[in-house]
């Protein structure tokens, strides 16, 4: 069972893909943004071609657990991918990714550019990667 990780941003979609087993996550191209219907369409494609069965969005929780507007705004865009994709959309605490994506990226000694270019794919395999851990530690007695 193939399942697509999205680090949400107004901007870019940062995208990964599990293996068939769902237990290893890599980074897609990053989708550039446009419009909810072409990101929505973009994303069913997406799902169709890869055979995708599951969706996890990263949810930006405040540190202190609260929901703030970027929070609301993925459960918003969450709702409407699973009714426009038919598949399981589920959301993931994602608080730190991006900064754990920088912190790797800067550790690797990239320049500030190609960073960018990549932040959002690694948050997104870092999102993935977590639910997946958090599944198979779920499973263990």
């Amino acid at each position: 069972m193939r399942i697509l990780g999205i680090d949400y941003g107004h901007k870019r979609l940062g995208l990964a893909l599990s293996d068939e087993d769902a237990i290893l996550a890599t980074p897609l191209p990053v989708h550039v943004r446009t419009t909810i219907a072409d990101d929505l369409s973009f994303l069913v494609q997406l799902a169709q071609e890869r055979e995708i069965a599951k969706i996890v969005l990263g949810l930006p929780l405040n540190m202190n657990g609260s929901s703030g507007e970027m929070a609301d705004e993925v459960v918003a865009f969450a709702a409407a991918l699973r009714e426009e994709s038919g598949l399981p959309v589920v959301t993931f605490d994602e608080r730190l990714t991006s900064v754990e994506a920088e912190r790797v990226l800067v550790q690797a000694n990239l320049s500030r550019k190609r960073r960018k270019g990549l932040r959002d794919s690694l948050a997104a395999v870092l999102i993935l990667q977590g639910y997946l851990e958090s599944q198979r530690e779920a499973r263990v007695p």
